[in-house]
């Protein structure tokens, strides 16, 4: 009895030590898959900082400056003045005219017909 006993609990040790193996090297891949993917973070976060200063370089305003005089003949850019711009109550806007049994719909601007008192929502 004591032999099978013994034969019982190696079997559990050896299963035991099986798997602590196992979960040490899937571990340690783990490991190793943060550790790459943290790479590539850093490169990724390297190359925006990278991607941001080459904006803001092509962003300048005496460059840009420089490119719309060159290309005026095909582009007609001119730059934005204060005289460009009007007050809002120089626009016309078309007048729409409201029943009072009809709702408006700020968005869209078409009617929909309110319910009366013998009518129900659809």
């Amino acid at each position: 009895m004591k032999t099978f006993l013994y034969m019982i609990c190696c079997g559990v040790v050896i299963s035991v030590a099986y798997w602590a193996y196992k979960e040490n090297y899937r571990t340690q891949a783990s490991l190793r898959r943060v550790a790459e993917l943290q790479r590539q973070i850093a490169h990724e976060r390297e190359t925006i900082s990278v991607l941001k200063a080459e904006w803001a370089y092509l962003n300048r305003p005496n460059r840009l400056r420089d490119l719309v005089d060159l290309n005026f003949g095909e582009l007609g850019l001119v730059p934005l003045l204060p005289e460009h711009f009007a007050e809002v109550e120089l626009v016309a806007y078309p007048q729409v005219e409201i029943e009072a049994n009809e709702l408006v719909n700020p968005i869209s601007t078409s009617s929909v017909p309110t319910p009366g008192p013998d009518k129900e929502f659809p």
